[in-house]
């Protein structure tokens, strides 16, 4: 190709220009010529942008106008024969040799030997213009600097503004030398001034590795001094901070630094006292703060990249800055006699008011380490002088009688809202306080940092230890409770009281440092002085009484929102309430918002307290009676009858509001009005948590609240919103202690929430996003359970975890069964569900799914989990012939539907079916039965497990049954009874019975089973029945007419709990022939005994109208455990029921029971829920931390699973030996071991709870497998130490279960 044209030269020319401009920040950044032109040539990997620009571009339009038809020749010749190189892995190969082929021939010769020339003429008139144009702007610029030479500063400290920005040459050793030479302080100014010209153009990298180096370093800091000078060094001083490596900054860093100590040295200046202040556009006080700024930028930047460097280079700048702070307070210049100087942590402070070089410093452990090192065995003083800062403030704060206008000052002088020039010396003061607060703040949050104190100041006889500080930072807020701004959401207002806040924040979200800090009985002391006085009806000392109450509130909520925080206030009698009486923080704390809450607190009337003071205490409160351990302590305060007394009256008062009339003007009544509705939700709010647990749940029913409350949930659930700003879960467990019981779950049912979960479900299930799908498909899923729907899933296991849930949901409610279904329907409560997902038992049902065989399965496996519930189980099975409906699909799933041989398909809901069908038909514990698993085998037999499509199972799926003495000779336990007769002593009698009980469980637990046991419980029964101290209830009528008998009807719940039963007991060889009408018999006996010891209820609830809900699988056990006797066994139970144990063992006993107050009857919330479920969690925190956490976070919570498996006596989860031990050590040793039962069997299963909840797994975990491995006898002696540790508030508790709400 030939010479490019003139034309095509100035193109060439301007889009090389418009490249170089568009590059100018990476190449002037680039420390050397060495680094730029390796940006350059590296530029198309590292540039995005890089075929985008016009340079480029035309450079491969040329190439293509001179290389295109060579390009397609070569490709040709390749290509033509066998073509190996087209496709695959020889496609690289192609691409190689065409390019080589390419640049070996003529043509590329030809196009690069005048692009070569004209790229070298285009350059070199570029570098021609660069010198000209550097020369005029040189020229014009020293006209300029001489014209300006005497004019004042006015850019306020802008001395760097424009030096990142400047583009520079290159300049050789020669010019360096002449250049420092002329920088003498002998020089005359004039030519100094221009070296510093010549020096500011200049690359720094090759001005600070040059050999003149040292030289040039201390001339320039000698001008540095000089008003005409300085501002041209640090302009060098920050073009070399942005684009020069530590190794060499550091010496420009500490050169400033000695600058401004010498300048503090040399010129003494006065701090401004009384009316005086200090203007910083004097020009020596312009020059430090120019300096000083300087400084700090470098200090907030350098963190960034000073781990890339020795930690020697490091330690250099910090050592150097802390000097200069601590400098003059090693002098003593602040010794009482002398005027107070001016020090450049007050200049610091103007320009850093938060200390944020200090907080950046702090926050790496690489510099951490080197600050702390140095503060401590150097630089302490000024930790010191920032403390004596901060008392030096607190104690002028007492002194004053009106607030200062000092936090104002410092917020507006912030703010920039006005440009300040003068500063009085309170501002400054104020300023300097700021900064120490914020410098101690960050020190506390460290181990170290902690670790320097207790430091010693002027003025106080004992050094000042980490609790005197926070109770100094504490009196500072009293002083200042109230912003200076208005606006409550001023993140970054200077007022006292939100920086100490800030601290106190800090402090409370880290537990080493809450520890240390807050958790000290002077700390809790000052914090509830002033309610404490408020409450003995004494005046606080507080400038602002409700302001203050609510900061002392936020401060007690977050420390109370930990386990030792929360400890400290219910455990520790740390504060004198009067005449030296010590108490608990928890009892001063509710009862000063129960006075809040009924406005008897005279003191504060005059001060007109707003509902934002009492609700933050009610906060504090919730922290404490959303645990167990907490609702324990508060509970005799009766908050929550308060609470609900205050939502009453509100909600009435709101609703007497007049409503806003259009064109009316705007009065009082729309503001009260919203500020009554958001009174009115504080309290639902804090109602609502106390279904936090299972006994504040009980107390939430028993005030009438619960449907509104839990509508109030149901609105925030929907949002997502979070419970509050101390949790870190949203409502998944308060949704799961609601849902395990019948009050609760109506509520849900009735706020609309189950609706929203079963619409959710379906439109995860057959309804997906069409638009969407189109673009990006779904994937097929792999599990019967996928990700997409597990959540919704594990949501209904928690809904209908309970079988209270599942008859309040499903009780009297058939199946729609439609002989057509439309593709729009969507089912919208629990029985539209099941018809639709479970009961799919024809054809318009299976056409009517758009997923049939995934949205079948999904309900076959929630089947599953529910029927593992038997009174659930029990409820579908009569109300829907769940059992009947299986089987006819899986006699219709068949190879040969006409043949009687036909074999049953293996198919996925096949299997599914085989899987719920084994499940409800067999019982037995662990090993006692054989489930078959859900997933195929590899090899010939997918599937070993045999089908089947009528009952009674194949017999693999039932184990051997266990073996079971009768013969007590060989027992110490059964020698034990006939001498019993001897003592007289009935306390003696049952000690020694349960020490021989313990020794027997310990020693030969086999032993106690059978007759051994059975004769075992009916003397122990006997005998505590007939003790006056023992017997708890009225005992029930000794036994029915046989006529009222004969004429009792059962339920076909309970008919299908007898053929369980006694299908069980055959198994176990304790069953004779006509075991079915003996416990048909003892079951009516039982039916008439127990109605006439209960309510007659008015309840809404289904649970509550026809008796007890469910099967009676306690008198089952009995039953059985008498070896089918029904005589011997309605004995032993009519004992029972005299017993406190009966209350929490045997729940058909204590249902609806006159025993309670009518209101506790009719609630539908069982006392094995809000009593041992409740004890359960409490110890489960104590002694198993780490699963009762994992319980938080699944969502899922202990006392579900302890209501599903004492209700049915542990049936299905334990081997019969186990479940009779069950029994017996809760009649023995007492019913505060139903309780620690519980609590061994998580103990037990921790490794699978902790393996599982990872995955997801924990709910059917804990629902669908056996507990496997744990026996009675193992974890006896763990029980006991429970008993030791607990009985005497468990028991004590349980004992009080008349009245449970008092």
């Amino acid at each position: 190709m030939s010479q490019l044209s003139a034309e095509d030269e100035a193109e060439l020319q301007s889009l090389l220009k418009q490249l170089l401009r568009s590059m100018n920040d990476r190449i002037s950044g680039a420390p050397s010529t060495e680094c730029a032109e390796e940006i350059l040539l590296h530029l198309e990997e590292t540039d995005k942008n890089f075929h985008n620009y016009e340079f480029v571009k035309y450079l491969r339009q040329y190439v293509e106008r001179s290389l295109g038809t060579v390009v397609e020749e070569e490709t040709k010749n390749l290509t033509r024969g066998d073509g190996q190189h087209a496709i695959g892995s020889g496609h690289d190969t192609l691409i190689h040799a065409v390019t080589q082929s390419t640049r070996d021939s003529a043509e590329y010769q030809q196009m690069m030997q005048p692009l070569k020339n004209s790229m070298i003429m285009v350059v070199e008139s570029l570098i021609n213009k660069f010198e000209e144009d550097q020369m005029r702007k040189e020229e014009m610029h020293r006209e300029k600097q001489h014209s300006q030479s005497n004019s004042q500063y006015t850019d306020n400290c802008s001395d760097s503004d424009s030096s990142f920005n400047q583009s520079y040459a290159f300049i050789r050793q020669e010019q360096l030398q002449a250049l420092a030479e002329k920088l003498d302080p002998s020089r005359p100014k004039e030519v100094r001034w221009e070296a510093l010209q010549a020096l500011c153009c200049a690359n720094p990298s090759d001005v600070l590795s040059c050999e003149s180096w040292s030289s040039l370093r201390r001339n320039l800091s000698a001008a540095l001094t000089d008003p005409d000078l300085g501002d041209n060094v640090l302009q060098f001083f920050a073009k070399s901070f942005s684009s020069s490596p530590l190794n060499v900054t550091r010496e420009l860093y500490t050169s400033l630094a000695k600058s401004v100590e010498s300048s503090f040295v040399s010129q003494k200046r006065s701090f401004p006292t009384g009316s005086a202040s200090i203007d910083i556009n004097r020009p020596e006080i312009s020059r430090l703060l120019k300096q000083i700024r300087l400084m700090n930028d470098f200090q907030k930047e350098v963190t960034t990249f000073w781990i890339r460097h020795p930690e020697k280079y490091m330690e250099e700048v910090i050592e150097s800055t802390l000097y200069l702070l601590s400098f003059p307070h090693e002098h003593g210049s602040a010794s009482p006699g002398t005027e107070k100087a001016l020090e450049p942590i007050h200049l610091l402070a103007l320009l850093d008011i938060k200390a944020t070089w200090f907080i950046k410093w702090m926050h790496g452990c690489y510099s951490r380490t080197v600050v702390l090192r140095l503060l401590e065995r150097k630089y302490k003083s000024l930790i010191v002088a920032a403390l004596q800062q901060c008392i030096r403030y607190c104690e002028s704060c007492e002194c004053s009688t009106n607030e200062t206008t000092d936090p104002q000052s410092a917020e507006q002088q912030s703010t920039g809202s006005v440009q300040r020039s003068v500063y009085t010396g309170n501002e400054l003061e104020y300023a300097f306080f700021v900064h120490s607060l914020c410098v101690l703040g960050k020190l506390l949050i460290y181990t170290n940092g902690r670790k320097l104190f207790p430091i010693r100041v002027r003025k106080r006889k004992d050094p000042v230890s980490l609790t005197d500080l926070v109770v100094i930072l504490i009196n500072i807020m009293y002083q200042h409770p109230k912003p200076p701004h208005s606006d409550p959401s001023h993140t970054d207002s200077l007022s006292p009281s939100c920086l100490v806040m800030d601290v106190l924040w800090m402090l409370c979200e880290r537990t080493e440092c809450a520890a240390e800090c807050l958790h000290q009985t002077p700390v809790i002391e000052t914090l509830l002085a002033p309610v404490i006085a408020l409450l003995n009806g004494q005046q606080a000392k507080l400038k602002s009484p409700a302001a203050t109450l609510t900061l002392i509130a936020d401060v007690l909520a977050r420390i109370a929102n930990t386990d030792r925080g929360l400890a400290l206030f219910l455990y520790e009698k740390n504060l004198v309430v009067a005449h030296s009486e010590r108490t608990f923080a928890a009892h001063v704390i509710v009862q000063f918002t129960l006075r809040l809450l009924e406005k008897e607190l005279s003191s504060l009337r005059e001060s007109d307290p707003s509902h934002t003071s009492c609700g933050a205490f009610i906060f504090v409160c919730r922290q404490i009676y959303n645990t167990c351990e907490g609702l324990q302590v508060l509970r005799p305060y009766g908050l929550h009858k308060a609470v609900a007394a205050a939502w009453k009256k509100t909600s009435s008062l709101s609703e007497r509001v007049p409503t806003p009339v259009p064109g009316a003007p705007a009065g009082t009544s729309t503001h009260e009005l919203q500020n009554m509705l958001l009174w009115e939700e504080t309290l639902l709010d804090s109602l609502l948590n106390f279904a936090a647990t299972p006994k504040g749940l009980l107390l939430l029913q028993q005030t009438g609240a619960i449907n509104e409350c839990v509508s109030y949930m149901f609105s925030r659930f929907t949002k997502k919103l979070q419970v509050s700003r101390c949790e870190k879960f949203g409502y998944g467990v308060m949704v799961t202690q609601v849902a395990a019981t019948a009050p609760g779950v109506a509520a849900l049912h009735r706020s609309g929430f189950v609706q929203a979960l079963v619409v959710e479900l379906w439109s995860v299930l057959e309804c997906g996003s069409e638009d969407v799908g189109v673009v990006h498909p779904k994937p097929t899923p792999m599990d019967p359970i996928d990700g997409s729907c597990l959540k919704s899933f594990l949501s209904f296991v928690n809904l209908l975890s309970s079988s209270q849930s599942v008859w309040e949901l499903l009780g009297r409610q058939p199946l729609a069964n439609k002989s057509e279904y439309t593709l729009r329907e969507m089912p919208t409560s629990i029985p539209d569900l099941i018809d639709r997902l479970i009961a799919v038992n024809s054809d318009a049902k299976i056409h009517s799914l758009f997923h049939y065989e995934q949205s079948h399965t999904f309900g076959l496996r929630l089947l599953s989990v529910l029927c593992c519930n038997l009174d659930s189980f029990l409820l579908l099975e009569s109300q829907y012939n769940i059992c009947s409906m299986l089987l006819k699909s899986q006699r219709e799933n068949v190879t040969e539907l006409d043949a009687d041989d036909g074999e049953l398909i293996i198919d996925n809901l096949s299997v599914e079916r085989n899987h719920v069908l084994v499940r409800v038909g067999v019982v037995g514990g662990p090993s006692e039965r054989k489930l078959p698993p859900r997933a195929l085998q590899e090899g010939e037999d997918p599937y070993p497990w045999p089908m089947f499509s009528s009952y009674p199972p194949p017999d693999c799926y039932t184990l051997d049954p266990p073996q079971i003495h009768h013969d007590s000779q060989d027992s110490e336990i059964g020698t034990f009874m006939p001498l019993s007769k001897d003592l007289k002593s009935e306390e003696s009698w049952m000690e020694i019975c349960r020490r021989q009980y313990c020794r027997a469980m310990t020693s030969e637990p086999n032993i106690l089973t059978g007759k051994v046991l059975a004769d075992l419980l009916e003397k122990v029964a006997a005998h505590l029945s007939n003790s006056a101290a023992e017997c708890f209830f009225t005992p029930a009528q000794c036994k029915a007419e046989e006529k009222s008998v004969k004429s009792a009807v059962l339920s076909s719940v309970e008919q299908l709990g007898i053929d369980t039963c006694v299908r069980y007991g055959s198994y176990l060889k304790l069953l004779a022939g006509d075991a079915v009408n003996d416990l048909t018999l003892l079951m009516q006996h039982i039916h008439i005994v127990l109605s006439r010891q209960r309510v007659k209820s008015a309840s809404e609830l289904i649970t509550q109208q026809d008796g007890y809900p469910g099967h009676d699988w306690l008198a089952s056990t009995v039953f059985l455990l008498m070896a089918g006797d029904m005589n011997r066994s309605l004995g032993f139970l009519l004992n029972l029921s005299s017993l406190l144990t009966s209350a929490f063992i045997w729940p058909a006993r204590i249902h609806a029971s006159v025993h309670f107050p009518v209101e506790v009857a009719e609630s539908g919330i069982p006392p094995v829920y809000w009593c041992t479920a409740h004890y359960v969690e409490m110890l489960l925190k104590a002694e198993v931390p780490l699963v009762h956490s994992v319980f938080r976070m699944s969502g899922f919570t202990p006392s579900q699973m302890c209501l599903h498996w004492l209700t049915q006596c542990f049936w299905n989860y334990l081997d019969w030996t186990e479940i009779c031990h069950y029994l017996s050590t809760c009649v023995v040793m007492g019913p505060d071991y139903q309780v620690y039962m519980c609590v061994s069997i998580f103990k037990h299963l921790q490794p699978d709870i902790l393996q599982l909840t990872q995955s997801r797994e924990l709910q059917v975990f804990l629902k669908e497998d056996p507990i496997q491995g744990f026996t009675v006898s193992d974890y006896l002696p763990f029980m006991e130490e429970l008993e030791r540790s607990y009985r005497h508030i468990v028991l004590t508790d349980m004992e009080t279960i008349s009245s449970p709400v008092q």
